[in-house]
């Protein structure tokens, strides 16, 4: 049993960190460059931020769980729980903060535009944490998959 946590374990993180990456790296930015409508690519990348978020938040479970039961009373020693938890608290910030204001926002300046709207600014200011934060939990994802393979630690 111990050998299917463990590798349950490396493809949570897979499932995870390597989604980030796709969706945030290569499937955004590929939307923005081949379809003429930025309003369709938005809307259509939002969504895969929030299906990643969720995954995240679904991950980050499992690996919390993981890690404290492999660790017992120990696991706050390990890097890869403190990993796991920021990249956590990241994904729920955005999922229940910045997301849900970013909407809002878009809803508000109905029936034009956001970016065409006097909510301009703030729109690009909540995007531009967005974006932050969204690197910063790449980041951090990227270094728990090498700590991860230096064994876990």
């Amino acid at each position: 049993m111990r050998k299917f946590s463990e590798a349950l374990y490396l493809v949570t993180i897979t499932l995870w960190v390597g989604g980030l990456w796709t969706i945030g790296y290569l499937v955004a930015p590929m939307l923005f460059s081949s379809l003429g409508d930025r309003q369709l690519a938005g809307m259509i990348a939002g969504k895969l931020f929030g299906l990643i978020g969720w995954v995240g938040l679904g991950c980050a479970t499992y690996l919390l769980i993981f890690l404290v039961a492999r660790f017992g009373a120990r696991f706050f020693q390990s890097a890869a729980f403190w990993l796991v938890l920021l990249m956590a608290l990241m994904a729920i910030a955005s999922q229940f903060g910045i997301q849900p204001l970013m909407a809002q926002l878009k809803a508000d300046a109905l029936p034009r535009e956001v970016m065409e709207s006097v909510l301009r600014d703030r729109f690009a200011t909540w995007h531009g944490i967005s974006s932050i934060l969204y690197l910063m939990q790449s980041l951090l994802g990227l270094w728990l998959v090498v700590w991860t393979t230096r064994g876990l630690k």
